[in-house]
């Protein structure tokens, strides 16, 4: 057992989940599917690159900053190849040989590209990566996959110095559009008892084609997910957790249009967990479906090797489907992301699959049918840290009621075992939390967690009764789902509207124009290196093995 485990929240004593008594062909058979439908996904991609994922290999190999103009340096590199359609090889090719010519080391490479000193278009047209150029690409990918490693092994040193909260997790969100007013406020959650401070992102940004640079204080509706930023926010809550004796983890967005590049970033600068979804990406942003599930790959290879827990989306298809009527698109979505996850090396403790408690609470049994939704995940994906998400659809502008379904949602949360908890917040239907909401939110969480720590242990589900027959029912429902789906491919079933009652179409949405085929020559160190590593942390199977 490696350390990863050892470095996710610990289980308190009796914490659990009423057992349920699920068909386990059924499990069986709904966890091939989603095997089969995520196959379909990497054979049918696997030839295909996009220009975030060249530009994540410009920033493993050291490549930082942008131009006067505010252009990241990454971005005009990798442009310089591909509008003169040069780029089908990859970039890293013509960028090392580059190197290997000129003398300059990538950074200084890059400066010069963007000042027009050098060329790289005359560097594309040799075909064949040779010895020396080989040389000096393998010692970059590397050199870049040990920067990330070693920010692994500092949260794990951390963890093990100051300790940490347990589970569920207690999650808060700072979105003030401002990184400094953020801190603040991010310090002020620490010390009322959150254990993972999200910095929403700022409206927009997925759509953004390339990474802000540097320290941002204007956003709207949350903060730009920048390095610099992340670099303020984690020595922010290093200083807090160290002041409290308890590890705070920090989250951000590694999703939209820059989703590996972001993820690249969040891993340099040690964040342990990050929003890693494409088909939230897909479905609520318009994003391509071939750009972003490419992107998503690399996103994800890059969370494995950096112990980074992603969090999925599939709460968010409640916000716009029937939280009844859709329970099974859930559970379709979070096995196909399970698969997806899988390939990319990512372990069970880094799954933080997405549900939510979305459920009109005035339906006759809403409580009951929450409860079989939440304990049904719970059962398919045991050891997984469930991200569970509160309510939002059905909050008014009754602070008084909201924040009694927020107390009900900790309730079920902590009832039926999930590890991360999302508190609510009895204004999410006015504004943006003040300070005080999230205390009120905390002290809630912590007087339900405290309360019912081991409920869900000595409890018993009444078999063939309600609970459990719902349970049932919705397994049924997306197995039936998910055979449709591999009969279908994925993409299809994204363009029959099947998850959230959104349709996409694999050749629309924004981002199309930044996929390319890759040519027989493309090369990718940072790819080879990044499965090396995982191999020998026994997160990926080496050659010749099965996948697990």
């Amino acid at each position: 057992m490696s350390e990863l485990v050892a470095t996710f929240a610990p289980i308190p004593p009796g914490f659990g989940c009423p057992p349920l008594d699920l068909d386990s062909a059924s499990v069986a058979r709904a966890r091939s599917l989603a095997q089969q439908i995520a196959v379909e996904v990497q054979e049918r991609l696997a030839g295909q690159s996009t220009l975030a994922i060249e530009r994540t290999v410009l920033r493993l190999f050291g490549v930082t900053g942008a131009t006067a103009d505010g252009e990241p340096l990454a971005n005009r590199v990798v442009m310089a190849l591909h509008t003169a359609g040069l780029l089908t090889g990859g970039v890293a090719r013509p960028f090392c040989r580059a190197m290997a010519l000129t003398g300059l080391d990538a950074q200084a490479l890059a400066e010069a590209v963007a000042a027009d000193r050098v060329d790289l278009r005359a560097h594309a047209d040799c075909l064949d990566v040779v010895p020396e150029v080989r040389a000096i690409g393998e010692t970059l990918a590397q050199a870049g996959v040990a920067r990330i490693l070693a920010r692994r092994h500092e949260r794990e040193a951390l963890i093990g110095k100051l300790g940490q909260g347990v589970q569920p997790l207690k999650y808060v969100i700072v979105a003030s559009g401002n990184i400094h007013e953020d801190v603040i406020q991010a310090r002020v959650a620490a010390r009322q008892g959150a254990d993972v401070i999200a910095v929403i992102r700022s409206t927009g940004q997925s759509l953004l084609d390339y990474v802000p640079e540097g320290v941002t204080t204007e956003g709207f509706g949350g903060t730009f997910a920048t390095q610099a930023n992340f670099a303020l926010m984690r020595a922010a809550l290093d200083e807090v957790g160290a002041e409290l004796g308890r590890y705070i983890r920090l989250c951000n967005y590694a999703s939209g249009l820059c989703m590996p590049e972001i993820a690249a970033m969040g891993a340099l600068e040690r964040l342990d967990m990050m929003l890693n979804d494409a088909l939230y990406g897909i479905l609520f942003r318009d994003i391509n479906m071939q750009r972003t599930l490419c992107d998503q790959r690399v996103s994800r290879r890059i969370s494995a090797l950096a112990g980074l827990i992603i969090n999925t989306g599939e709460d968010n298809y409640l916000t716009t489907a029937d939280a009844v009527d859709a329970a099974h698109t859930v559970v379709a979505s979070t096995l196909i992301n399970e698969a997806l996850a899988r390939q990319a090396g990512l372990r069970t403790d880094q799954l933080g699959l997405g549900h939510a408690m979305e459920i009109d609470p005035m339906r006759p049994d809403a409580l009951l049918l929450e409860i079989a939704h939440a304990a049904l995940i719970r059962h398919l994906f045991p050891g997984a840290p469930l991200k569970y998400m509160p309510p939002t659809k059905h909050m008014t502008g009754n602070i008084w009621r909201g924040h009694v379904q927020d107390a009900l949602f900790n309730f079920v949360g902590v009832l039926t075992g999930q590890g991360i908890q999302l508190l609510g917040m009895m204004t999410e239907a006015m504004h943006t939390p003040h300070i005080h909401d999230r205390y009120l939110a905390l002290e809630s969480a912590q007087l339900v967690f405290g309360g019912a720590m081991s409920l869900g242990t000595e409890l018993r589900v009444e078999p063939g009764g309600k609970l459990e027959a719902r349970a049932r029912h919705v397994l049924a429902e997306a197995v039936v789902l998910l055979e449709e789906m591999a009969r279908e491919g994925l993409m299809a079933g994204l363009a029959r509207g099947h998850f959230a009652e959104i349709a996409r179409s694999p050749t629309g949405g924004r981002g199309l124009d930044g996929v390319f085929v890759k040519d027989a020559n493309y090369w990718d160190p940072t790819a080879d290196a990044i499965t090396a590593a995982l191999q020998a942390l026994g997160q990926l199977p080496a050659r010749g093995e099965a996948q697990p």
